[in-house]
């Protein structure tokens, strides 16, 4: 057993790691200063952002799949926008992937952070604002701090669930060796040639991972509510 998995092509799940790392990056950067504005406003607009950021969990992956991949191909103004200025085609390309991966986890790392930004004890925002500290200075310097189980949890789970995104990836990037193809893609084509054996080992590696991410998840919200006890 140890002897195959030496031998396991460990390219698809490098692929995903990478895309995952990317992605979470990207959003983290993104939905920060989005999440920090949902939990502050009272706009009557609210609602309908916190709709369009969640949709991508209830819209089936193969419509969001479907409207990526018209939206992005050659024949788009986007993809002839990156296509004429940057050379990069982003259909069955990694960068596509990327934009795809984005969009379809960007609840995962909205949602815990405002609900961190939510929880935050608002005297404690007005002390930064009263002490003279702008908007991205409390952001940055006094609220993220005092949510880290929620930047935790919104971090990791937007990686995991990269990792292990099929459809949206597969609309968009196909399944081309070093480039689109990840793990659950892989996973996909040993069953459709009937290659149980791999099938099985490539899902066990990908339960495995799942069940160490929330297991990591887990322990470290469940210290810090002691901490906070304490």
């Amino acid at each position: 057993m140890i002897d195959y998995l030496l031998n396991v092509d460990y390219a698809p799940f490098m692929l995903s790691f990478k895309l995952a790392f990317i992605t979470t990056l990207i959003l983290f950067v993104l939905c920060m200063p989005l999440a920090w504005y949902l939990s502050q406003t009272k706009s009557k607009f609210k609602p309908i952002l916190e709709s369009l950021c969640t949709m991508p969990l209830v819209v089936p992956p193969t419509v969001l799949g479907f409207y990526l991949l018209w939206g992005l191909s050659h024949n788009s103004p986007i993809g002839q926008f990156f296509e004429n200025y940057f050379g990069i085609k982003l259909v069955f390309n990694f960068y596509g992937i990327i934009i795809a991966s984005c969009i379809y986890s960007l609840p995962f790392m909205v949602q815990p952070l405002q609900s961190g930004f939510e929880s935050l004890n608002k005297n404690m925002l007005e002390a930064s604002y009263i002490s003279g500290k702008s908007k991205f200075t409390t952001v940055l310097r006094v609220a993220l701090p005092n949510i880290k189980p929620s930047l935790l949890t919104a971090l990791i789970i937007t990686f995991a669930h990269t990792v292990g995104e099929f459809g949206v990836v597969l609309m968009i990037g196909g399944s081309i060796p070093n480039e689109t193809r990840v793990a659950a893609i892989a996973i996909y084509e040993f069953v459709e040639v009937l290659d149980y054996k791999d099938a099985h080992i490539y899902s066990l590696i990908m339960i495995v991972m799942s069940f160490l991410t929330l297991l990591a998840v887990y322990v470290f919200n469940g210290n810090q509510k002691k901490d906070r006890f304490f």
